[in-house]
């Protein structure tokens, strides 16, 4: 006879560590993924808008020394994605901080993590998705002198009533991510290699203007300047995670999916420390102030021309057709993970047979996302969505320094350097990060958390995988033979 579990060691059971390494084969996805794939994964999911447009409000707040800012800011996210690459490589499925929390937190505390995980996913996608009628308004105005109406482009509540090309763009995510996981991956490939492409022109381009007179004063806004610039330019940082969520795809996962994070992190870490750079070296500081088109106006200073603003606003449009695909594909793959723990129903852990793609998570995933980008204004949810991305950050770190004690003969591809310093460092970066956010923001957050609570308790616990299965109660003995002579008459 099996006792059922308390609800407190319902919230605190975890899942074993042994199980892990068995689901990813009995789940029906397929390894397609190969290491070179995975980082341009992680670049494409990191790598946004936000390089193109960033120095006209990260400059101001620093001056010249916004170079040190970015530095400060590659050092914060590096700590949190040095702890990522070791437990992806301790726990190499998909599912992202979400199966972490899993294997070291406890079941309740994986699915808060989870429940924060989709609210990051879903309000990034549809902010990202919701800004690509604007970029592609400025593109093909600059080439053909053809704009959409604000009412079908603009985002909703900013001039626009229905944001029909994020709908659009949604759906043709869906459709790739349908496919398969390696023709997404591909295309995603080629998108990052373009955009990285119209980068290094900035930079190299951008240099024939460098004048190191620029450079002077370097820190006009002093330390608190830098301080300011670093927080932010961090969320230019973030991102990487994505790459956590192929687990269950890619070959050879606990060699690759560290190498994939940690390779992402330096691409883009050089790459944006040398638009940096070049950005501040071409112009004097207090020309950023107010200046919208970013490192177009700089190069259309530099050349004369009016190519540069064009090529960059293609890349602006190729940045978040990359950023959305990626952001759709992570969050079905973490409801897939959810789904297979039995925290979600099972429709959500259900896999094509043809593509290998679980195709209703991804086409809910997609519907909720354009239903979001096209109705819903998004200003109030970004700083609750960075309060969840920071909590699952803070997860990730804490993980690491667990499983260091719980299972320290665990297969570890990669380890964290300098533990237990780095991950600590971590957990005060991120909480640092929280501390600075509002207080509409945690009340919010709270609210959301409030909800996941009612979720897991009136469905997931008693669903989950975990829960154990009360066995039947046993057949009752026959009663034994009656004495043949009771209740007779004798005589």
């Amino acid at each position: 006879m099996n006792v059922q579990p308390t609800l407190r060691q319902q919230l605190l059971r975890r899942k074993p560590l042994h199980t892990f390494s068995t689901e990813p084969d009995e789940g029906g996805l397929r390894r397609t993924v190969g290491p070179f794939q995975l980082t341009m994964i992680g670049i494409g999911a990191t790598i946004g808008t936000g390089i193109f447009f960033l120095l006209g409000t990260a400059v101001p707040e620093a001056g010249p020394a916004v170079i040190v800012s970015f530095a400060v800011a590659a050092v914060a996210a590096a700590l949190t994605a040095l702890c990522y690459a070791e437990l992806a490589s301790a726990v190499p499925v998909s599912g992202s901080s979400y199966s972490y929390a899993y294997a070291t937190l406890g079941e309740f505390a994986a699915w808060a993590v989870g429940w924060c995980l989709l609210l990051e996913y879903a309000v990034s996608g549809a902010a990202i998705a919701v800004s690509w009628g604007q970029y592609l308004n400025d593109f093909t105005e600059r080439l053909f002198g053809f704009r959409m109406p604000e009412a079908i482009s603009a985002p909703p509540g900013a001039g626009g009533i229905v944001n029909l090309p994020g709908v659009v763009l949604v759906a043709l995510c869906c459709l790739l991510l349908v496919r398969g996981a390696r023709e997404s991956a591909v295309v995603n490939t080629v998108m990052v290699l373009l955009k990285l492409g119209v980068l290094a022109l900035f930079v190299v381009v951008g240099v024939t203007g460098f004048d190191s007179g620029n450079l002077h004063p370097f820190a006009p806004m002093g330390i608190a300047g830098i301080g300011t610039a670093a927080a932010t330019v961090f969320f230019a940082f973030i991102g990487l995670d994505a790459v956590s969520t192929a687990g269950d795809e890619v070959r050879d996962p606990r060699r690759t999916l560290p190498l994939a994070i940690v390779g992402a992190l330096a691409v883009v870490t050089t790459l944006y420390i040398l638009v940096a750079v070049v950005g501040v070296g071409a112009q004097p500081w207090t020309a950023f102030e107010g200046q919208e088109a970013g490192l177009s106006a700089i190069l259309g200073d530099i050349t004369g021309a009016q190519w540069p603003a064009a090529l960059l606003s293609a890349g602006a449009v190729l940045s978040i057709v990359s950023v959305t695909l990626v952001v759709l594909y992570g969050q079905s793959r973490i409801l897939f993970t959810m789904g297979r723990d039995g925290m979600l129903p099972a429709a959500f852990h259900r896999v094509n047979p043809r593509s290998g793609t679980p195709v209703f998570t991804t086409l809910l995933t997609g519907g909720v996302v354009a239903v979001m980008a096209a109705v819903f204004p998004l200003d109030l949810l970004a700083d609750l969505t960075s309060m969840g991305t920071l909590a699952a950050f803070a997860v990730v770190s804490l993980g690491v320094l667990i499983l260091r004690r719980t299972a320290p003969d665990l297969d570890r591809r990669f380890r964290v350097p300098g533990h237990p310093v780095l991950p600590v460092l971590s957990l005060l970066a991120c909480g640092y990060l929280i501390y600075e956010l509002p207080l509409d923001t945690y009340l919010l957050f709270g609210g959301w958390l409030a909800l996941s609570l009612a979720v897991y308790l009136l469905y997931s616990r008693r669903n989950s995988r975990l829960q154990p299965v009360p066995s039947p109660a046993p057949a009752r003995a026959p009663d034994p033979d009656p004495d043949p002579t009771a209740g007779t008459l004798l005589g």
